[in-house]
């Protein structure tokens, strides 16, 4: 069994050890979310101009403004970011594949969006 001493030695390690790591992390936190508004951003573009048919043309999305009436309604759909990529690689229904004119990079950004703001992002 361990003394009340070695108890309240390893107690206060491990609370300097906390501070240190949270210490580490805050300098990232913003690049993180300067890298997530980037993203969205292009996504957002992405959907309302990006490619040909643009995803507006067919999709509703209360976030991008688009009413759609092709596709189904993002917005009670919630697709995940998954998802999303899936259906613009390869297509879906009457959906064609966007792997041609998007980079990887692009779909990323887009399905980020799109899951985001129809709430779909988990």
């Amino acid at each position: 069994m361990r003394s009340t001493i070695q108890q309240r030695f390893m107690l206060h390690a491990m609370r300097v050890a906390s501070v240190l790591v949270a210490g580490l992390a805050l300098p990232v936190l913003p690049a993180l979310a300067a890298d997530d508004r980037a993203q969205l951003a292009l996504g957002k573009k992405l959907f309302l101009q990006g490619v040909v048919p643009s995803c507006a043309v067919c999709h509703t999305l209360q976030a991008a403004g688009a009413e759609g009436a092709v596709g189904p309604v993002l917005d009670e759909l919630k697709p995940d970011a998954a998802r999303v990529a899936k259906a613009l690689r390869n297509g879906l229904g009457q959906m064609p594949s966007y792997k041609d004119k998007l980079t990887d990079a692009e779909i990323e950004a887009l399905s980020l969006y799109v899951s985001k703001a129809s709430g779909g992002a988990k």
